[in-house]
């Protein structure tokens, strides 16, 4: 199964990202929306599981969860707009995953068997950081994921 993570749009949903993004049988987003178009942008390719971020404060933003843990074939997925602001053990926890964004860093690692994704920056460019997003496949238990520049 293939999942598009997408992070800090702050408002735009480039082209690039709708494209990198088709085939996905679910979007996750991990904060920094800006604004509500962006989600029913993202409605309109695959299911969509999206959390707040730190620039989400507008009233339709309040619906939105500050985390969610899901199980998806067999994984569970934590997802938080801040990694700083993670609270638990996810080992410990029986995390597979921890999804994060904020930072506009894209980043992959492995840390105690779990896999840690910051899918980047998919909205206006700041500084010299580019601009991605991550496609995460999950397949007979296991998580494997690839950076996508939209530069």
């Amino acid at each position: 199964m293939r999942i598009g993570l997408i992070s800090d749009t702050h408002g735009l949903l480039r082209p690039e990202a709708v494209a990198a993004l088709q085939g996905c049988a679910q979007i996750i987003h991990a904060g920094d929306i800006g604004k509500p178009q962006v989600l029913d942008g993202l409605r309109a390719i695959a299911p969509l599981e999206a959390i707040r971020g730190n620039i989400d404060t507008a009233d339709w933003a309040q619906v939105l969860p500050e985390r969610l843990d899901l199980r998806i074939e067999g994984l569970t997925l934590h997802v938080l707009h801040d990694l700083k602001q993670l609270d638990i053990d996810p080992l410990a926890a029986g995390v597979d995953v921890v999804i994060a964004g904020h930072s506009h860093k894209p980043k992959v690692e492995r840390r105690d068997g779990v896999l840690y994704v910051n899918p980047g920056s998919a909205g206006p460019r700041r500084f010299s950081l580019p601009i991605s997003l991550a496609l995460l496949e999950l397949n007979d238990g296991q998580a494997q994921v690839e950076l996508i520049s939209l530069s």
